[in-house]
């Protein structure tokens, strides 16, 4: 895993060193409204980060890979997560600070990552569950060239029933670097 320079940011692997940063960016109200709650504590977040830095799951099958998104100022902005499965494919996850959303970052470092998955580790079917009603998340995903997954791909990524399995392979992919 590697840090990722963008046009508007830089992803950085994501330490436990950033729990402190990073517990004022995702204490924003406003990243969930569809879903999920913030972290309760900085200590917390620490401990879950120290978790992630494994990189891989428990029995090694799953590569967990989870970056910061620092911008230019040297803020930070959210993170991008992948976790990418034996069969080739990945989820994807990401969040922003609302102070962040519509400036082309979310789409940058979520393209930045799909680049590094597709190169680096074998990917060829990028995944990402959403709520249904999450328009601001099935935007993004749309304008990357996600698209609704098939009736046997939501069995398959076990997507909720409120919720929207959006699927993008490497060649509908979108570049924006």
């Amino acid at each position: 895993m590697r840090t990722r320079s963008t046009a508007l940011c830089t992803l950085e692997p994501q330490v436990a060193a950033h729990a402190m940063e990073m517990f004022s960016v995702l204490s924003d109200a406003a990243i969930y409204e569809f879903e999920n709650v913030p972290p309760p504590s900085v200590e917390w977040l620490a401990e879950r980060y120290k978790r992630l830095e494994r990189r891989a799951s428990e029995d090694g099958q799953e590569a967990w890979l989870n970056w910061v998104l620092r911008l230019p100022s040297g803020e930070l902005a959210g993170y991008v997560q992948a976790t990418v499965l034996p069969s080739g494919s990945a989820l994807i996850a990401y969040e922003l600070n609302s102070r962040f959303w519509r400036r082309g970052i979310g789409r940058c470092a979520v393209t930045a990552v799909m680049d590094e998955l597709a190169l680096n580790y074998g990917v060829s079917l990028f995944a990402a569950v959403l709520k249904s009603a999450n328009f601001r998340s099935r935007a993004l995903l749309a304008s990357l060239g996600f698209e609704p997954a098939s009736p046997e791909q939501v069995i398959e990524f076990e997507a909720e029933p409120d919720e929207l399995l959006m699927v993008n392979s490497c060649k509908n992919q979108r570049r924006f670097d």
